[in-house]
């Protein structure tokens, strides 16, 4: 592990510098009504890089009487002027790419190289919603009993809620933001509390874009409730989506129902890689690092648990084993770094938790297995053998750098494991047949699948799950569905 800073850069200083420690309501920054702000650190030293205001409920409801006042201005701007707005601040957030990148491992922890990706990522969704912008269509026919014409209209859905999670802080906004705009719909964003700065930077750059006042609104604070709660019950709220855990969506369906709020919940996963005997090896094994170890496994994406087939089944975990063993650790801004710190101390002692219980009841560490350090929150990259049935990490979102690899034989067990869980988000298989490929893909339990592809999310598709992983779709042609009423009009021939 590299040796962590005990203090700020002058670059780190003067991207933090320009983080406004306030709340965007109407176009205007300014304080909480509270006096209270909320500290914000990294997680690789400790450090304190900032501090955000504290909302309150009178906040949240200026903040809705801000985007309510606006919803007619976003309603009214032409698809080209919406076009316009995201294609303007897709190209800000690729100018800002390092300043952007540095901002979020300072906050999350993860590498540069991962936040610049996370950068690009985010700008495609507003590059691509762009180009929906102006291909929202309706429709205009002749009833089918030949007496009258139908017109068919998409409308803006209005004001909406989106509460987005720690874990990519400018992705899981852009995601949601850039479908809401292209559609005509203002938005009050309410980012975690441990990763509020790259939020508060992107409506910065979205204002730049041109996007009028009260388009977005952001709420920041120690308590998504506290601000949440007042809006959903507020009935001129009319969208919810939220990303986080499944419990958390849970409930805030329950708050969305009196409202009959429209909602989209992406929640949780326990996503399983199956690798086939026939698998091309080196392509499984990349596949399934990629798959484990973006964000540092701290995605709801990430590969939860490796079944091999036992032919290819020893030859997968030596190879895999020894490219996790080869993953640096240490602060993301470091040189060479693969795997940066976990957001904070509850996450590292969650990780830790599910290992020591896998290895109490008979599970192997091929590597890892530890913490790493005496600053930060750092975790080795883990490789699990022999993880028996009753461990909590083959049911539980393990949400960090550690890969339990169980083996099976048939096909069908091999199925049949990689579904047996609530969840239904992502799956990913590696094989050389063609027709297994399709059909596996097909009996897997879930709304994505990659195939001999270790990461698959990308602005042009639909993203989602089922069963509790949720449901609703981010990106692609589907996305903008979320932010529109359809309206139809019936009219007489003559």
């Amino acid at each position: 592990m590299t040796t962590s800073t005990t203090s700020l850069t002058d670059r780190e200083r003067a991207v933090l510098g320009k983080i406004p420690a306030q709340l965007l309501i109407g176009g205007t920054w300014r304080d909480a009504t509270g006096e209270g702000t909320v500290a914000v650190e990294d997680p690789a030293t400790g450090l304190e890089i900032g501090r955000i205001a504290d909302g309150t409920e009178d906040d949240a409801r200026a903040a809705l009487d801000a985007a309510t006042a606006a919803q007619p201005v976003m309603a009214s701007l032409s698809p080209r002027e919406r076009s316009d707005i995201l294609q303007k601040t897709s190209q800000l957030l690729t100018e800002h790419t390092e300043e952007l990148a540095l901002l979020m491992t300072l906050e999350l922890g993860k590498p540069l190289a991962e936040s610049r990706g996370e950068v690009a990522y985010g700008a495609s969704f507003f590059w691509w919603f762009a180009g929906e912008a102006v291909r929202l269509a309706g429709e205009y026919k002749t009833s089918a009993d030949g007496k009258g014409r139908t017109l068919v209209q998409r409308q803006p859905v209005g004001p909406c809620l989106f509460i987005t999670p720690w874990n990519f802080p400018l992705a899981m906004g852009a995601r949601k933001l850039a479908p809401a705009i292209a559609a005509g719909c203002t938005s009050i964003v309410k980012p975690a509390k441990l990763t509020p700065l790259t939020m508060l930077r992107l409506a910065q750059l979205l204002e730049e874009a041109g996007l009028p006042a009260g388009g977005v609104n952001v709420l920041t604070g120690n308590s998504a409730r506290a601000v949440t709660e007042p809006l959903l019950n507020d009935p001129r709220l009319r969208k919810l989506s939220f990303t986080g855990s499944t419990e958390v969506g849970q409930k805030l369906v329950e708050q969305a129902a009196p409202n009959l709020l429209r909602v989209s919940m992406e929640l949780g996963g326990n996503a399983p890689l199956i690798v086939f005997d026939d698998a091309d090896l080196d392509v499984a094994v990349e596949g399934a690092f990629m798959a484990k170890m973006r964000n540092g496994g701290e995605a709801c994406t990430a590969a939860n648990r490796i079944l091999v087939q036992r032919g290819i089944a020893d030859a997968f975990t030596e190879k895999f084993v020894e490219r996790m063993a080869a993953v640096k650790v240490g602060r993301g801004t470091d040189e060479g770094v693969g795997l940066g710190a976990m957001v904070d101390q509850d996450q590292l002692d969650k990780i830790a938790e599910l290992v020591d219980d896998a290895v109490a009841k008979g599970a192997k560490v091929a590597c890892g297995g530890e913490t790493v350090g005496d600053v930060g929150h750092f975790y080795a990259a883990t490789v699990l053998t022999d993880v028996p049935d009753d461990a909590r990490l083959l049911e539980e979102e393990i949400f960090g750098p550690v890969a339990p690899i169980r083996v099976f034989d048939t096909e069908e067990q091999g199925v049949a494991e990689a579904n047996a869980t609530e969840y239904g988000l992502i799956a990913y298989l590696f094989t050389r047949d063609l027709a297994r490929g399709h059909r596996v893909a097909s009996a897997l339990e879930t709304g994505m699948v990659g195939l001999n592809r270790g990461v698959i999310s990308s602005s042009d598709a639909p993203f989602g799950g089922i069963k509790h992983s949720g449901f609703g779709r981010e990106g692609g042609a589907e996305g903008i569905e979320e932010y529109v009423d359809t309206k139809y009009i019936s009219m007489p021939l003559d």
